[in-house]
């Protein structure tokens, strides 16, 4: 088993949730406003924290792996890590003991069970999908393929949720908010890498992706991570136009990994009116993996 040097993710970690943390936000009396970094001095994390200014400048320049749950919680405290932060500090502290080497290995399924899929294709009135923690779309229902058509566009490739968001030129135009969607996306892949320090393929795609991306490698260099389970979002179908559908993740405990999300819309509304609609224009489609037809557009 390979060995994860992984000092400069958490030091860059702590390091922007330092920043992000005002004094006022923290509590901390200002004494001087000639302040020469954003938010918070290490001090005064290390005060908060209850542990001394060297202690926390070792943490801060990486190294973890002596860090009892105790004080990570402690850390965790002094930041105002909210739980996605807070996890993905320990999915950190983990790899730089090494015990990351020791736990089985995390790896992105790549396969759906035959029943999880029955239970896609049962879902005929929401657009559902089952994903693994690097964003590829493993299976869909006929309804989750029709709402996300340009995403499956690609006959040879796994569709991945994060290489169409920065790579796609159309994906400026399926999420209104693209901010919003791009923040998400990349948020998730942070969180998929902490927890999951020896994933090959997530890291080859995050390379693939700050290097062809400029707008993805300035998020990645943020640190922020995101815990994705119910919220809303909006799209611009090419078929029925704008929608705004509520959505729920929930993670698959047999299957260690994959995340169900399903799209619902508000009963009586316009985009309840269009997902009925993008509903029968999607019915006579055949089973996993086809892609609408353009001349029902």
């Amino acid at each position: 088993m390979e060995v994860v040097d992984n000092r400069m993710e958490a030091r860059e970690f702590l390091a922007t949730r330092r920043a992000k943390l005002s004094p006022e936000q923290a509590g901390v009396p200002l004494y001087s406003h000639r302040r020469r970094v954003p938010g918070l001095r290490r001090e005064e994390v290390a005060q908060l924290a209850g542990v001394s200014t060297d202690y926390y400048t070792r943490l801060e320049k990486g190294n973890l792996g002596g860090a009892s749950d105790s004080v990570l919680d402690a850390i965790a405290g002094a930041l105002q890590l909210d739980d996605a932060e807070r996890a993905h500090l320990f999915d950190l502290a983990r790899a730089a003991r090494g015990t990351a080497a020791r736990e089985p290995r995390r790896r992105a399924q790549t396969r759906v069970r035959p029943s999880m899929q029955r239970v896609l294709e049962s879902m005929a009135t929401a657009p559902a999908f089952i994903r693994n923690g690097r964003l590829d779309v493993l299976a869909a229902n006929s309804l989750g393929r029709a709402l996300y058509a340009p995403v499956f566009d690609d006959p040879v490739r796994t569709p991945n949720l994060a290489r169409f968001c920065f790579l796609d030129p159309r994906a400026d135009d399926f999420y209104p908010d693209w901010d919003e969607a791009a923040n998400t996306t990349v948020a998730l892949l942070r969180t998929e890498a902490g927890r999951a320090p020896y994933d090959r393929a997530l890291t080859e795609l995050v390379g693939e992706l700050a290097t062809r991306s400029d707008a993805f490698r300035t998020r990645w260099a943020a640190h922020n991570v995101r815990l994705h389970r119910t919220g809303a979002k909006h799209f611009h179908h090419p078929v029925v136009g704008d929608l705004g559908l509520a959505f729920d993740a929930m993670e698959l405990p047999a299957d260690s990994g994959l995340t169900l999300t399903a799209y619902t819309a508000e009963p009586g509304t316009a985009s309840a009116e269009k997902l009925a609609l993008l509903a029968s224009w999607s019915a006579p489609l055949p089973g996993p993996g086809s892609t609408p037809a353009t001349d029902r557009q």
